[in-house]
């Protein structure tokens, strides 16, 4: 038989073939050949002569193995921890962080990769690879863990009561078709040239050029300095309201954009609202104890004419703030991968947010000035038309107008 027939054969059964079918196939072949037949299916095929040889030995035999095995019971390389009764357990001791050992150890508080596993089993007289010892590591009940943000610190007693109450006043709200808003403060975003997390689809090898350190640039009327944008989001028509102010981030830039929201959006869609439900974290610029809050609150429960109630979430628990995973997170994923060179930008990407669930957006530049350190003082404070819940009246209250009657339709 030629070396092309037998390179042929071994072609066409070899993705069949087990270790010990191809090692007897081979044996057969050479066996009919004769004289010189091991030489020969050897370089036709690349089998080893000896193990031609083995294939022989186990036709001559006439052993048969269990249609489930292609080895003896006890063939191939012995397992790293029957060779080595130690290891396990020391290798158990390395990871486990409560397992007793030298506290000083600089194994102790550095990065446990397979790796440096691996060389310190070497530095205890074993004898391993890295990869042997992410196999163990798996065998042992260990994987790859990321940090979980599950600690949350100490919680408010009420904290669930609370979630519980803002979500009823929320659902009458829908019931009696008044309007109902979770409000926030995006993170406010660097003006130019800056790297934005994410990626975007662009030509091979051709990234985006941007600024190696995030500088703030000094403003100008385009560019520079930084965005804050001031979301308004409307629970029940799954639309939001995106301000972005340049200035700073205080109460009174948060009602503004609460009344901007209401001339643009708000109005048009509930023409016989009474009252307004505002759901809103119990810091920053909404915070629960701002006199400033509660004042221009005041001044926009005039202009409208509606009862604005207010229900702050517990602090520390903002991310419950629908806003958050409505709105924001969309934002977010529309300009990823694109610097926020300027304004312009930052408001076109901002508007053409959309989600799969119908999400609508506008937003807005605002370049009113908001000055830090203004202060509501007694007087003014007494004119707050102010009825807290019997739950919880620092977090749940009720701003009433002094008059009934609302602002004109005028655009400002």
């Amino acid at each position: 038989m030629d070396l092309a027939t037998l390179r042929a054969k071994h072609a066409a059964l070899s993705p069949v073939l087990t270790e010990r079918s191809r090692r007897v196939w081979a044996a057969t072949e050479a066996q009919a050949i004769g004289y010189g037949g091991i030489a020969q299916v050897a370089r036709a095929t690349g089998i080893a002569a000896s193990t031609i040889q083995r294939g022989l030995r186990e036709l001559a035999s006439g052993e048969v193995l269990p249609g489930t095995r292609t080895r003896k019971a006890g063939g191939g390389r012995k397992r790293a921890t029957d060779l080595d009764a130690t290891l396990l357990r020391d290798l158990d001791a390395l990871v486990e962080p409560t397992a007793p050992g030298d506290p000083d150890s600089p194994l102790r508080w550095t990065c446990l990769s397979a790796r440096t596993l691996a060389v310190a089993l070497e530095a205890l007289g074993h004898h391993i690879s890295h990869t042997v010892v992410a196999e163990l590591l798996h065998g042992l009940g260990y994987s790859l863990q990321a940090n979980a943000k599950t600690r949350e610190g100490r919680q408010h007693v009420d904290r669930d009561a609370q979630f519980r109450y803002i979500a009823r006043r929320v659902g009458e709200a829908h019931r009696q078709q008044q309007p109902t808003i979770s409000v926030d403060t995006k993170k406010k975003e660097l003006i130019g040239n800056f790297k934005n997390a994410g990626r975007t689809w662009r030509p091979a090898k051709s990234p985006q050029r941007v600024r190696v350190h995030d500088f703030v640039i000094p403003a100008t009327p385009t560019t520079g300095g930084k965005a804050i944008p001031y979301g308004v989001y409307d629970l029940h028509r799954n639309e939001g309201w995106v301000s972005v102010g340049i200035d700073h981030d205080t109460a009174t830039f948060a009602v503004q954009s609460i009344r901007r929201w209401w001339q643009q959006m708000g109005r048009p869609a509930y023409r016989q609202a009474q009252s307004l439900l505002i759901t809103a974290d119990a810091g920053g610029s909404n915070g629960a104890r701002l006199r400033l809050w509660k004042w221009e609150l005041q001044q926009l429960a005039n202009r409208t004419g509606l009862a604005i109630t207010v229900c702050h979430f517990p602090p520390g628990t903002s991310k419950w703030n629908k806003i958050e995973h409505r709105l924001f997170s969309h934002i977010a994923m529309n300009w990823r991968g694109t610097p926020l060179v300027d304004l312009a930008t930052i408001v076109s990407l901002i508007g053409p947010t959309h989600s799969r669930s119908g999400l609508r957006v506008r937003s807005e530049l605002d370049r009113g000035e908001y000055p830090l350190g203004v202060t509501v003082t007694d007087a003014q404070l007494a004119t707050v038309r102010l009825t807290r819940h019997r739950f919880h009246g620092d977090w749940n209250y009720t701003i009433h107008p002094n008059t009934r009657k609302p602002e004109k339709s005028v655009v400002v």
